[in-house]
Formats: C-alpha cells, structure tokens, sequence
C-alpha cells in the first residue's frame, strides 16, 4: 500500500515548521499537523532572541553555545526582514560575577561561533551616554555584545509557508486523534480525516511524550516542563540597545526594545506540571520581573505598569539539573521502529536560535529510512519568503516602499516591511500600489488586503493569529478594532 505522504510531522511549531520546509525541500511528500494555529505554543513565547546563550557557557555547555553561535548570521541572512542584529549592554553589578569573568566569557562568546558581520564586544563607561543614564549610579561599568532578534512568530509561519512553496501540505486546526502502525505505513486519524505516511515525525514539543503514549511507544527519555514568563511595560529608555541583567539569586533577565513603544522584560524559569494550554504568568513571577528591573532602572514600576504578560512551557531534556535554568537547552533525537515497520522520529528539546540545524539533522536521520528525501540540507543559504535581500539592507527595503507608499506612516512602513519583507512591493502582495487597493483599515493600518494575505497565505483563521502571531498589533487594537476585524475574518471564512 503506497502512502498519501512519505513524512507527516506533528507539531507547527519552529521545529515541526523547519523539519517541514527542509524535508520538502529535498523530494518529500510532506504533511504537517498542528492542533491550533502555527507557533500557538512554545515557539510564540520566546525572548525574541537568535542568541548563543551567554550564561550556558557558566554551565559548561561549549558545544551547544558554538552550534547557536553559528546560527545567528545563518538565520540573519535568510531572514533579515524578521531578522537583525541587537547590542546589549552588561553592566557589572560588585558582588556577583567578576568583571575579569564577564570579559573572559565574552571573548569565548566573540570567538567560538565564527562571528563574522556582528559587531565584537567592547568595555563601555556607563557614567556617559544614553546606555547608563537610565540605570542606578551604582552600575558604571559594563559591556556591550551583539546577539540578534527574531519575531519568533512569523519565523516559524514562514517555515510553513516555504515548505508549502514546496509542496507541503500544512494543516491547522487539525488535532491528531489517533495514530498506530499497519501495513507498513502510518494511520493517522485526525479532526480533518485519516492520513497514512510512510513516516512520522513527533515535533509536540511539551507533548512529545504524551503523542509517543498515544502512539504505544516507549521511551527511556524524560522531559522536564519549565514555564518561563515574560512582561510588557511602556518603554523604558529611548536607545536601541537592550540590556542583560544579573540578579543576586543566580538568575539573568533581559529588558529589550519591543514594538517601538514598549520593553519586554524576561525572562523567568519555574518548573511546571500544570496543562500546556493554561499555561500563565503568575503574580508572583510579574513582581520578580518587576523586582528585577527596579534594581537597575532609575524608573520604577510595579505590576500596575505591565501592559501584557505572555508564558511558554519549554520542554527541556531531562539531564539531572537542580534549578531548571541550568537544565540543557540541547535537543536529542530518538528513531522507533524495526527494519520492516513505519519509522517514528521524536525531537526532545531544542531551542529557537538552533532550529534550522536540528531540522537538517532530523531529516538527515530520517533519508536512509525515506526513499523519498534525496540530497543534503539546503537551507544553509536559502532565504525564507520575503527575506530574499542583502541582510544589511532592509532600510533600503524600507525606502522603497515609503516611496511607493508616500500615504502610509513610517511606523506603519517599518512594520509592513518587518512582517513581509520583500513581498510589500509585490504586484498581489500584502500592500497595494495606492491606498485603494488596501481596503478597510481595522486599525493602525492593518487593512483588508493584508488581513486577506495572512489568511490566504499564513493560514491565520482568527483575530488572536492575526493580531498576536502575525502581527503584535494586539498591543495597540481596542475591543472595538477587535471585535471589528473577527467580523470580517468570519465573513471571509464563510
């Protein structure tokens, strides 16, 4: 019996996304199932950062620092319009870690990743300039380093949307009810139907063990649920830097430059065993963010200040850490299956910044298993859509559609562009030629034919994809632009 598809992947997050588009890419029939909407989860809940990670050098984890290193001017280039570079600043607090650690932390940083276009570190005096003005005058002196900023979002929509250019099949709203070996192939059974594949892919992320459950497989592998919660608060200093705080309990946080009026604030690590889908910010860990920024900030705040809260369960491999922000952000892989039976491939773990690596190597696994994936990884140099431009030149991109668009307000530019990239000047892109082409505009320029675009292109089916997914304009939309805009999805959907 010949499968509908040689590899169905369960799981529309950034690695379900990026193990689509690679497996197409080389001759697959690929099938993509997500219960909800694309990054719903995980991968929409991230610091926004393509970062080695800094503090997993004090954890010894060399390997997995230099492998996310590598990856940062990779994902830059492909994707520079979702993509670029972001300094931070460091500054030493006496009486936690060393000024001489923090430099030689650094220099590994600078040098074990093959940095090529991000800018070194450099020592700065934090008594002058814009950097230091905003924080105590207790903290003088500090570093400044360069790691990068994603829409972490819209990288793994445009995963999807590249693999289905491909010719992937990505199904949203489309829970697995089932799924069990026979005849050679997998039987999927699911909310739009029954499938077979002649393999499977297990991306569930914090549910990959359940999936395995229902699938009747075992593993010797376990996983550890850690919540980790972020905070927005109107902006807190007018630079474009952001900043890498250290606390006296061990931990860091980051205070970042979000959506040109805000400061993310995060993140925090709680081990959690609650249900993903209710997953929250709990009073307690808003005023431990809000703590945090108080100790530096010359600003204030409290939990009254925080405009929006966001949480992600991160699903961890389980390596024996004590504080679950010691425990490994590294990915292990696990094939089920005899010689004559239906391969299973199941991800644990993993991090945003490392994902087109893990994909490339999940498909890697899985050719000598599926006839169908011929060839070597290609992503390595392959913009995804809308990316397909120098990765220094999205001012340009920026100035080309203000002139094209001269009506539009330059916020409204900025974030045309860093949504869609080079699409923006498409004849049936997102934006039209002159204001008439847009349609109604729901809100802060979100108009129809862009709505219509993430419909049609992004599989968005509700206002929430749109506006928090797709866009952050959730951030600025009132109840009445909302109710507005799931109006007119409902109308188009019908």
């Amino acid at each position: 019996m010949k499968p509908e598809y040689d590899l169905a992947i369960i799981g529309g997050g950034i690695n379900g996304a990026g193990i689509a588009r690679d497996a197409a890419g080389r001759g697959a029939r690929v099938l993509l199932l997500e219960q909800g909407d694309l990054a719903q989860g995980t991968s929409s809940a991230s610091t926004k950062l393509i970062h080695g990670g800094l503090r997993y050098l004090e954890h010894y984890e060399f390997a997995l620092v230099r492998e996310a290193l590598s990856e940062r001017e990779v994902l830059w280039s492909i994707a520079p319009h979702i993509i670029w570079p972001l300094r931070f600043v460091l500054p030493h607090r006496e009486g936690l870690r060393p000024r001489w650690l923090l430099r030689l932390g650094l220099f590994l940083y600078d040098h074990i990743g093959g940095r090529r276009a991000l800018l070194a570190t450099q020592t700065i005096d934090l008594t002058h300039g814009p950097e230091g003005e905003v924080l105590k005058p207790a903290y003088s002196k500090g570093f400044v380093y360069s790691d990068g900023w994603v829409d972490d979002a819209r990288l793994v929509v445009l995963n999807a949307r590249d693999a289905a250019m491909r010719g992937a099949d990505i199904r949203t709203r489309c829970k697995v009810e089932g799924l069990h070996r026979g005849e050679g192939l997998w039987h999927i059974q699911t909310s739009q139907g029954t499938f077979t594949a002649g393999a499977v892919v297990n991306a569930a992320g914090p549910a990959v063990l359940d999936l395995l459950g229902r699938a009747g497989q075992a593993t010797q592998q376990q996983m550890r649920l850690v919540r980790g919660s972020h905070i927005v608060v109107p902006r807190l200093f007018d630079h474009e830097k952001a900043y890498f705080f250290q606390l006296p309990d061990g931990r860091i946080f980051f205070a970042i430059p979000y959506e040109e009026d805000f400061t993310l604030i995060g993140t925090t690590d709680r081990d959690y065993t609650g249900p993903t889908s209710e997953v929250r910010a709990s009073e307690e860990e808003i005023a431990y963010l809000c703590a945090g920024v108080n100790e530096y900030f010359q600003r204030q705040i409290t939990p009254d200040d925080v405009v929006w809260t966001y949480s992600g369960v991160r699903p961890l491999v389980s390596d024996g850490s004590g504080r679950p922000e010691a425990a490994t952000r590294g990915y292990r892989f696990e094939v089920d299956g005899r010689a004559d039976e239906a391969p299973l491939l199941s991800v644990f773990g993993g991090k945003i910044t490392t994902y087109r690596h893990l994909a490339a190597s999940a498909v890697d696994r899985l050719a000598p298993l599926v006839p169908a994936i011929a060839g070597a990884s290609w992503t390595h140099g392959a913009a995804l859509p809308g990316g397909d431009f120098p990765k220094e030149g999205q001012q340009d991109l920026i100035a080309a559609l203000r002139t094209r668009r001269p009506d539009l307000p330059e916020r409204a530019v900025r974030r045309l562009v860093r949504c869609h990239g080079t699409f923006v000047l498409a004849l049936d892109g997102p934006v039209g030629a002159s204001p008439t082409q847009d349609g109604e505009d729901f809100g802060h320029c979100l108009c129809a034919r862009e709505v219509d675009w993430m419909m049609r292109e992004e599989w968005a089916v509700k206002a929430d994809d749109i506006l928090w997914r797709r866009t952050k304009l959730g951030l600025r939309f009132d109840g009445n632009q909302t109710a507005r805009l799931e109006k007119y999805m409902a109308q188009r959907r019908a």
